[in-house]
């Protein structure tokens, strides 16, 4: 799906790492958390019909958190307001589950004559009290 985010969603900076970005470190949230990752794709798996898995996700660039009561004083990170392929499923993915959905947004996007761009931000949070897993990833002019 093409999604137009009107604003920025801002996310206070962590340094938590997230070894399998996956349940086991999210599942454990309380329900007003989300956290935002954000990964550099490898440029030519990234611009691939048919990626390879082990090596689409390049670095992680950032990890970010926000709560009801985020602190106002600390550096922050953001989901850009831009145009964006979207996709959601409304459970916590592991890292492999959520990059088999990348690379099916990967491709219907190529398919659809959409420029992605190199990143690809991974969002959990929690809708109507359930896990959901997002992945943005913004589409070039």
């Amino acid at each position: 799906m093409r999604l137009d985010l009107r604003s920025p969603l801002v996310y206070t900076e962590t340094s938590a790492i997230f070894e399998n970005c996956g349940r086991q470190e999210l599942s454990t949230s309380p329900s007003g958390v989300e956290w935002l990752l954000c990964f550099e794709l490898d440029p030519v798996q990234g611009r691939s019909i048919e990626p390879e898995r082990e090596h689409l996700p390049g670095a992680l660039l950032f990890t970010g958190r926000r709560t009801d009561n985020s602190d106002s004083t600390a550096k922050t990170v953001a989901l850009p307001a831009g145009i964006y392929l979207f996709t959601q499923r409304r459970e916590f993915m592991e890292r492999e589950e959520w990059l088999d959905m990348a690379i099916e947004q990967q491709k219907d996007g190529l398919w659809e004559r959409f420029n992605p761009e190199s990143r690809l931000y991974v969002r959990f949070l929690f809708e109507d009290g359930k896990p959901v897993t997002q992945l943005f990833r913004p589409i070039g002019s």
